[in-house]
């Protein structure tokens, strides 16, 4: 694959959404640095590191197995921010303008797994075989 993840915007939204969470979680008790605030960090790092490796892939499919891992950890983010503002880590404030750019990230992952996954005329159809 001949793409550049550091030119997709999918990738520069879950970059500006890692930026994000760290912030806020720098106002996380200090009990929480090692559960919680850690927990929601990797994840929030995870979306932009499995858009870029997913990247690097050479085969459609590998792209697709990792935007839907970016996913998986976008969901587990939104999940995250939801108790953190439950807890009073954050205010309704941060909640919605961090889920608003995890939405945003979402939306342009979903579209980007509906192009190159399996789901309807999938990399086996394309190709001829059978699925798999």
């Amino acid at each position: 694959m001949a793409r550049s993840y550091r030119n997709l915007v999918v990738w520069q939204r879950a970059m500006d959404l890692a930026e994000g969470v760290y912030g806020a979680a720098r106002g996380f008790p200090k009990y929480e640095q090692y559960a919680l605030c850690d927990q929601l960090r990797r994840a929030a790092v995870s979306v932009a590191s499995n858009i870029a490796e997913g990247c690097g892939r050479g085969t459609d499919r590998d792209w697709a197995h990792f935007l839907g891992q970016a996913m998986g950890s976008l969901c587990e983010v939104e999940t995250q921010l939801e108790l953190a503002r439950r807890l009073g880590y954050i205010g309704q404030d941060v909640l919605d303008e961090l889920t608003g750019t995890a939405r945003e990230t979402g939306k342009m992952l979903y579209a980007l797994i509906q192009k190159y996954g399996t789901g309807g005329q999938g990399n086996a159809a394309k190709a001829g075989g059978a699925g798999g």
